[in-house]
């Protein structure tokens, strides 16, 4: 199942594949990038991605832009 996020405003989604997640940055047009500079530990669970996902790119918190979101 693809988990989809609203990272401070940028749109991510989230992928296990064989006991692993991976993570992908969604354009606007349909296309998902596989970002490969972030691990996510495979022991979290589907609950506890946004709170890690905020915890890694906290850095690009916006003040219009404070949250990340699961959008499903």
């Amino acid at each position: 199942m693809l988990l989809k996020f609203d990272v401070f405003g940028k749109a991510m989604s989230v992928k296990r594949i064989d006991n692993e997640w991976h993570l992908f940055i969604d354009s606007n047009t349909g296309l998902r990038t596989r970002v490969y500079d972030v691990v996510i530990p495979s022991e979290l669970s589907e609950h506890e991605l946004a709170r890690y996902l905020g915890d890694i790119f906290h850095e690009s918190a916006r003040d219009d832009k404070t949250d990340v979101t699961r959008l499903n």
